[in-house]
């Protein structure tokens, strides 16, 4: 990856793992500021409501935690406790400062977790199955620390629910997987500027058979 300054832009070119390590390290301490807050960012707090609408409980996996702003929305609603995982230190340790996260692991999604098998009664993303190096293949290993029963609300960018082969995905995995719902949603509020004003994107909402 070429030098990028950290923005949407560079975070849309992302290809490999250590792209992602790159942006995130120099994004992560105006991730808040200059993004979400900017761009009135509503994606993590439409998760969570979809998380717990669904009846999600704890424990959680926060995927691609970031900066915890998914993690602070489903402690607003009591949900916990929530563990984070990101492939940037510097995004969890943001993240660990809102002080809603009961651990937090680094590691990289599209290789084995380590973390318990079975251990999580949910499993929640936002904003990380977008472009970039992480593609539907990481629903594996999501699956094998999920718990059986577990409820899952994934936010995917719409333009790549069939690009990047997550449709496909969901239809071979047929019976370990029930109930599944695309909850279309506003990725930002009104006072995103217009270039992102209509971006929309889907919750995949469903549990572990």
């Amino acid at each position: 990856m070429t030098d990028h300054k950290p923005d949407l832009d560079a975070a849309y070119s992302l290809k490999t793992p250590e792209d992602s390590v790159r942006l995130y390290r120099d994004w992560a301490s105006s991730y808040d500021t200059d993004f979400a807050a900017a761009l009135d960012y509503r994606l993590p707090e439409a998760t969570a409501a979809a998380f717990a609408e669904g009846g999600g409980e704890g424990p959680v996996l926060d995927v691609g935690a970031g900066t915890g702003l998914l993690g602070a929305a489903l402690a607003e609603r009591g949900i916990g406790p929530v563990d984070g995982l990101d492939i940037s230190s510097e995004m969890l340790e943001a993240a660990a400062a809102k002080g809603c996260y009961r651990k937090l692991v680094q590691a990289d999604l599209m290789r084995a977790l380590p973390l318990d098998l079975g251990a999580y009664a949910g499993i929640t993303s936002s904003g990380t199955f977008t472009h970039g190096h992480v593609g539907p293949e990481a629903l594996d290993g999501l699956m094998q620390v999920a718990a059986p029963g577990a409820l899952f609300a994934l936010s995917i960018k719409v333009e790549i629910y069939e690009a990047m082969g997550f449709a496909e995905k969901f239809v071979s995995m047929g019976a370990q997987i029930t109930g599944l719902e695309l909850l279309d949603c506003a990725v930002y509020g009104p006072g995103a500027d217009a270039d992102h004003a209509g971006h929309r994107a889907m919750i995949a909402r469903f549990r572990k058979a």
